[in-house]
């Protein structure tokens, strides 16, 4: 794992004392880094945003269940993967959870190893998003750096237009475009205008979710 990954930490929330310890000495027993909390609501509130790992969470819970926890996620700025367990799983229960955003649902008792590869592809998939969250922010502040001229190079160029297009649309030579969009992409450290493209991309869903 990089140096600039966080460690990742399994959450292992269930009411019962029995499943928590099992599964704790199980996780560890592999060398995974875990917490355990007796409640949603105890994991809420001691969990601190940006850390990495995944969430192993029993469904029926007192106070508050995993389905309804799961919902609030967001609202803690945790976007870590869920793995729902249950031992009186129905068909509609994982239909939620995993509509919900639950990366899987399993059902107790379940087999260790099943598990254990549950919770590797779990930490997986939250390493490649938070890798993903890491170059989005890079390309987040190199458009930052761009003069206001860049930017609109850039928009126009991203569209599809043409250097004799941006010019006539921004009311200045071609020469002088040529010039800004060469400054342009070496800023965003992008090798073609695929790259550039797919850079574009990015930042609009990262503003579309941040307006939403």
């Amino acid at each position: 794992m990089a140096n600039s990954e966080p460690t990742q930490t399994i959450h292992i929330i269930d009411d019962d004392a029995d499943v928590r310890d099992s599964l704790q000495w199980l996780l560890e027993s592999v060398g995974l880094q875990v917490r355990c909390y007796e409640t949603a609501l105890a994991f809420l509130e001691r969990f601190q945003p940006g850390a990495g790992g995944c969430v192993v969470m029993d469904v029926r819970m007192p106070e508050l269940s995993g389905i309804n926890a799961q919902k609030k996620f967001p609202e803690y700025g945790i976007d870590l993967p869920v793995i729902m367990i249950s031992a009186h799983g129905s068909i509609d229960m994982a239909v939620t959870a995993l509509t919900d955003g639950a990366l899987t649902f399993i059902e107790k008792p379940f087999d260790d190893q099943v598990l254990i590869d549950h919770v590797q592809n779990a930490l997986e998939r939250d390493r490649q998003h938070r890798r993903k969250l890491q170059a989005l922010a890079v390309h987040r502040q190199r458009y930052e750096g761009l003069t206001k001229r860049e930017r609109q190079v850039f928009e126009e160029v991203v569209n599809g237009l043409s250097n004799q297009e941006v010019a006539d649309k921004l009311g200045i030579n071609r020469k002088t475009v040529e010039g800004h969009r060469a400054n342009m992409m070496s800023k965003m450290a992008a090798d073609s205008l695929a790259e550039l493209v797919q850079i574009a991309i990015s930042l609009r869903q990262q503003d579309a979710v941040l307006h939403a």
